[in-house]
């Protein structure tokens, strides 16, 4: 097996500076001579096809380097190395689609679709985004960044051609991982009734490469994609159906015979021609298959077996660790860090395994964010009140409903942007039948480099017409604790929405109080001004109220709203502010103004602006639209002087 020890390239230089790459292949690719010829797939696919292997340790190599540098994504990049050029290589991309469910492993893409020097500003303020996006090449067929939208998409594509009178094909790359999502299952069995050129790639990264899954198995997928077998299939099809009975039989003893060695049943069921599995990694097997596949008509699908962090030992060994990290170096590994503030996704899970062992009623449930969420140590110790549902939003929210039904005390982790999918459930489910489901949202506001599809920007406004619900806005990490505690309490359903990273540095209180449902607190008295400010946003509104000598409110509930304080402050002070990590469209600000209608008191809402926020740092985002103390406070006193 290949390792690769690397070095950074310097930014804006294809290959600087290299580390040697297999172990097993002895090339060294110092230079990354092959690898800089390549600024489209063109240029890949004039290579002779034994140049390939040379091609894949340079790429391994410049993935790991990149990503060292920048973090991102790593596990599943170095998974689909070979298979990201296998594809580039067979197929006539960008004519032919390719469609990447999540896109978190397209860094092999980007680099062989003329993104090479580009990865130097990987996921940074107006740099190149970890996922594909439409805007950013032809070769982004179709922008993704949440699972399982690929085979929809990609079949979209197909009929969009065979529509057109267009040959071209359409391929869908999914992980097993989000072929557990329903939507995915829809799309196949919508799928499998069309006569289109739709190809889906299970890229299975979870099985290891087990014995059936080797040369003869790899020779099978060969022989299975061949136009011999499948004209031969048909032939015989049409002529056995003429047999009553007999057609019946054979179709039995084929699916037996193939059963043997491969799992094709259910996926031939929904109207595919399965193929598979084969070994992601060897391009042996890849190309002559994929090559045989693009002479087949009608929906295929091929099942690659690979496996994360391939080639890269600390990888292979812990591909979780190694998923989405910060910078490292490569020939050291991730550093284990001690000390510093926990994150609100650490004083979460510590929170939950306290409740848990006082609340024998409490269930967690997440869909597929275990160690995003901070939830492992719960997972170890109430491996039988933990449930990892899959990449499943909708059926999450519902099993919720159903544990609570039955007067259990359900919590659901979730990112605020993944609770989008189960909103339909959160509605008809929970909420109209006044269930006690306690959803813990992670990630709201803006999060970094993800970028606009995972920052949590809608929670508040979607959450708050909601009719039963309870909306909280935690502004440290006691108070996240404390208002944790007071959603389980409750006799319906209720949210508590905390950012990315860690808090202000607020020590935490072991003991749990109930917080006062819809009751704000005044933490700065002031004058003429008066900001009211949600979750996080309190610490730059304090620091922005000092400047002014205005008035603070930690509003600390978006739903319902203190109303008889708000009409308190409004009634002593000039102008009132709300300041929010949300929309201003519909949030938490356009609450206040709802709930003050009466008064013709000026209102300065504060928040994200009415477009999606790319990725980038953090703090550099909030300062860009004006959400840092100097942006507060610019804004109060350009509202001062109009």
């Amino acid at each position: 097996m290949s390792s690769i020890a690397a070095h950074p390239p310097g930014e804006g230089d294809a290959g600087s500076s290299a580390g040697s790459a297999a172990e097993g292949g002895g090339y060294n690719p110092s230079m990354y001579e092959l690898l800089k010829t390549i600024d489209d797939p063109a240029q890949l696919r004039a290579l002779d096809r034994k140049e390939l292997p040379r091609l894949a340790d340079e790429l391994r190599a410049y993935v790991l380097e990149s990503v060292a540098r920048t973090g991102g994504h790593l596990s599943s990049n170095l998974g689909t190395i070979e298979l990201t050029i296998a594809l580039h290589y067979v197929f006539d991309t960008p004519e032919d689609r390719i469609v990447w469910d999540v896109g978190h492993q397209t860094y092999p893409h980007k680099i062989l679709t003329g993104r090479r020097e580009s990865m130097a500003r990987l996921r940074m303020l107006d740099g190149i985004s970890g996922f594909p996006r439409r805007s950013e090449s032809k070769y982004d067929t179709f922008g993704t960044a949440h699972s399982s939208t690929s085979i929809s998409a990609a079949l979209g594509m197909a009929v969009a051609a065979k529509a057109k009178g267009e040959k071209r094909h359409a391929i869908a790359v999914i992980g097993d991982g989000a072929m557990s999502a329903g939507m995915a299952f829809e799309a196949m069995n919508n799928a499998g009734a069309m006569d289109a050129r739709l190809l889906v790639v299970l890229n299975d990264n979870e099985m290891s490469i087990s014995p059936p899954v080797g040369a003869l198995t790899n020779y099978l997928a060969r022989l299975l994609s061949g136009r011999i077998y499948a004209s031969a299939r048909r032939a015989s099809e049409h002529l056995l159906k003429r047999v009553p009975g007999v057609w019946a039989l054979a179709r039995r003893a084929e699916e037996h015979v193939k059963g043997m060695v491969t799992p094709s049943t259910l996926f031939e069921e929904f109207g595919f021609n399965y193929i598979g599995p084969i070994d992601g990694h060897d391009l042996d097997a890849l190309i002559p298959t994929l090559q045989n596949i693009r002479k087949l008509e009608g929906p295929q699908f091929l099942h690659v077996v690979t496996r994360k962090g391939q080639g890269y030992k600390l990888a292979e060994d812990d591909p979780i660790a190694y998923h989405g990290p910060g910078t490292f170096d490569p020939a050291e590994g991730l550093k284990k860090t001690s000390g510093g503030k926990p994150t609100y996704s650490q004083i979460f899970g510590d929170w939950l395994c306290d409740m848990a062992a006082m609340e024998p009623r409490l269930m967690a449930i997440t869909p597929a964010m275990r160690e995003g969420s901070g939830m492992v140590k719960y997972s170890e110790q109430f491996p039988e009140r933990y449930f990892d549902v899959g990449i499943a939003e909708q059926h999450a929210v519902t099993f919720a409903a159903g544990l609570a039904a039955e007067g259990l005390r359900p919590v659901v982790a979730i990112y605020s942007t993944f609770l989008q999918r189960g909103y339909d459930q959160l509605i008809h489910d929970v909420a109209i039948q006044r269930l006690p489901v306690l959803f813990a949202l992670d990630r709201g506001g803006v999060v970094g480099g993800d970028g606009a599809t995972h920052n949590g920007a809608f929670d508040y406004a979607f959450l708050r017409t909601v009719p039963n619900m309870v909306v909280m806005a935690p502004s440290d990490e006691n108070e996240c604790r404390q208002m944790l505690y007071t959603g389980l309490q409750l006799d319906g359903p209720a949210s508590v929405r905390y950012p990315r990273g860690s808090g202000p540095g607020v020590a935490i209180t072991k003991d749990m109080k109930a917080v006062p449902v819809g009751k704000a607190e005044v933490r700065r008295t002031g004058k003429r001004i008066a900001l009211l400010a949600f979750g996080a946003m309190l610490k730059p509104a304090l620091a922005a109220g000092e400047a002014l000598d205005a008035t603070v409110v930690n509003m600390r509930f978006v739903k319902p709203l203190d109303i008889d304080l708000l009409r308190s402050v409004a009634a002593a002070h000039d102008l009132l502010v709300t300041v929010e990590e949300h929309q201003v469209m519909g949030g938490a600000g356009s609450a206040v103004a709802e709930a003050l209608s009466f008064s013709e008191k000026k209102i300065l809402i504060l928040g994200l602006p009415d477009r999606f926020i790319d990725h980038g740092d953090q703090a550099k985002l909030l300062a860009s639209v004006g959400l840092d103390a100097a942006g507060i406070e610019s804004s109060i006193r350009k509202a001062l002087s109009e």
